[in-house]
């Protein structure tokens, strides 16, 4: 799957071994629009393909986060206006599951704290909904957020990994065994598989 990715704002390190991603990140990157600190940030790293109407995608992520904001996740993003980033951040001295879904400005979502340095993510988006879903086992999936997300008019979705460092550089990121392809249908409370 990574042969169908394309840059947005390419890390200065960074290789593809097999079905695995590792990035370096650069310092001082981030996407954000606004919100509380009036600025705007566009300049994270992502490694996405163009996909076009509903799908799932999912990646496994494995870092080693240990600064204030250090991230990593999936990007579905329409426009550098309208984006959704999900995935695990670095916030009150530990590894949170976060949510920042952007339409002209950033909102920002906090879940349930990470057992570990690494998890799978699932983004779904289907029939104009957006359904973000993590797992340490991948079996057992929980729900990190639910929200409207309309389809837009444009060249597709650009999808696939995201890491970003606001406050630093230089943190090490592998994602691995990167999947999209149709939407997975499933309830919404149903945790497994």
């Amino acid at each position: 799957m990574f042969d169908q990715c394309q840059w947005i704002n390419e890390p200065a390190q960074w290789k593809l071994d097999g079905d695995t991603l590792h990035v370096t990140t650069d310092a001082r990157t981030d996407f954000w629009r606004k919100t509380h600190y009036g600025f705007v940030r566009d300049n994270g790293h992502v490694f996405g393909a163009t996909v076009e109407g509903d799908f799932t995608a999912e990646v496994t992520v494995e870092g080693a986060f240990s600064a204030l904001y250090d991230q990593a996740g999936l990007m579905v993003r329409a426009s550098a206006e309208r984006w959704v980033k999900a995935g695990a951040e670095y916030n009150d001295g530990a590894l949170t599951f976060s949510t920042v879904l952007t339409d002209g400005l950033s909102d920002w979502s906090l879940g349930a704290r990470a057992d570990a340095n690494r998890f799978r993510l699932r983004i779904t988006v289907l029939e104009n909904v957006l359904k973000v879903q993590c797992s340490a086992d991948e079996k057992h999936w929980i729900l990190m957020r639910l929200a409207p997300f309309p389809a837009h008019s444009g060249s597709g979705w650009h999808v696939g990994p995201m890491c970003c460092t606001p406050e630093r550089g230089g943190l090490e990121v592998r994602f691995s065994d990167l999947k999209i392809g149709p939407p997975v249908v499933k309830g919404l409370h149903d945790v497994a598989i």
